[in-house]
């Protein structure tokens, strides 16, 4: 699996270019094309402290980018790239129409990065541990 990722990094950066339009979009693409109603979001799981719908999309984005760096030693830059793209597009729903800016999604995005980043700070200890 990590061999796949690895080999294939263009499935990591298509990932995360349709993450970005869907986060910009003004509404929702997939309501859109599940409901017909661009106003609609359609939601996984219920939110309980955080927006389920964002921690599942990072966490997802970020274990494809783990597997896919993995080798390369550039997992550093991508947590730190997925860290402010967290950022950035919570804040910028702002400034778009029908969207807003709220907490909990942003909690939500930096939940689903920074889960990864404990899973991998536990695979490295456990790596050193076995040595």
């Amino acid at each position: 699996m990590i061999n796949f990722f690895s080999k294939y990094r263009f499935i990591f950066y298509i990932l995360n270019f349709f993450l970005v339009l869907l986060y910009l979009f003004p509404g929702s693409l997939l309501g859109f094309f599940l409901y017909d109603d661009l106003q609609l979001q359609p939601q996984i799981t219920r939110n309980f402290l955080i927006s389920s719908n964002h921690f599942y999309a990072f966490l997802s984005l970020s274990i494809i980018g783990y597997l896919t760096f993995l080798d390369s030693g550039r997992l550093k830059i991508l947590y730190i790239y997925l860290v402010f793209l967290s950022i950035i597009l919570e804040v910028l729903h702002i400034f778009i129409p029908v969207r807003s800016f709220e907490l909990t999604d942003l909690f939500g995005n930096l939940l689903g990065v920074l889960i990864t980043i404990i899973i991998n700070f536990f695979f490295r200890k456990y790596e050193k541990f076995k040595k």
